[in-house]
C-alpha cells in the first residue's frame, strides 16, 4: 500500500485562518459541466483550490464566471476551442454552514498568496501559482470549513468551492438546466 506524503501545514496560515470568522453561504451558484456529467458531482481535480486529497465541487457566484473558468480549461493553451466538445450550464443550489469568505485579492495576499500573478500565468504555468492556494484550501479543510468564497481568476466575480465530504448530500442539489454552452 503507498502512502501520500503530506507536506506539514504552514502554522502562521493555520493562524491566520483561524482568525477569520466563518460565514454561512446560502445560494444559486452557476457551473459548467461536460454533457452528461452530473453537475452535482465532486471530484479531486487539483485545481487552484484542491491539492488532489479532497472533493471539491467549483462553482461561480455568475453564469459568465462559470463559462469563463471552463473555456480558460478547454482551451489549456490551445489557440482554437476544441470543436466537438458540448458543455452544459447549470444553475445549482449550494448551502454552506461554515465558508471561508476571501472576498478580494487583498484578503489573499494577507493570508500570504502572491496575488501579483492571480490568474496571469498559462495552464501550463500553473504549478507557479496553485501550491499556495492549494495550501489556504488544504488548511481550511483541515480546520473543518465546509467551502471557500473566494474571487475568480477569469472573470470579474467571486467563485464558490464547496468541500464535499464536508457538507451533507443535500447541501447541493441542481436547480435548472440552461442547456448547451455556445463558444
Amino acid at each position: 500500500m503507498v502512502h501520500l506524503k503530506r507536506k506539514r501545514r504552514d502554522n502562521n496560515l493555520i493562524d491566520a485562518i483561524e482568525a477569520i470568522d466563518p460565514i454561512v453561504f446560502d445560494d444559486i451558484v452557476w457551473r459548467v459541466v461536460r454533457k452528461g456529467r452530473d453537475p452535482t458531482q465532486c471530484s479531486r481535480s487539483g485545481g487552484r483550490w484542491d491539492d488532489g486529497t479532497f472533493d471539491v465541487l467549483y462553482s461561480s457566484e455568475m453564469a459568465k464566471g462559470a463559462i469563463e473558468e471552463m473555456r480558460f480549461h478547454l482551451l489549456r493553451g490551445q489557440p482554437i476551442m476544441p470543436s466537438r466538445v458540448e458543455y452544459k450550464l447549470f444553475e445549482i443550489n449550494l448551502s454552506l454552514e461554515r465558508s471561508l469568505k476571501l472576498l478580494n485579492l487583498k484578503a489573499l495576499q494577507k493570508i500570504g498568496l502572491d496575488t501579483a500573478r492571480y490568474g496571469q500565468l498559462s495552464y501550463n504555468e500553473k504549478s507557479l501559482e496553485y501550491p499556495r492556494s492549494q495550501d489556504i484550501a488544504e488548511v481550511a479543510h483541515f480546520l473543518e470549513y465546509d467551502g471557500l468564497i473566494v474571487p475568480s481568476a477569469r472573470h470579474d466575480c467571486l467563485n464558490i468551492v464547496a468541500f464535499c465530504n464536508q457538507i451533507p448530500p443535500d447541501a447541493i442539489n441542481e436547480k435548472k438546466d440552461h442547456g448547451l454552452v455556445h463558444w
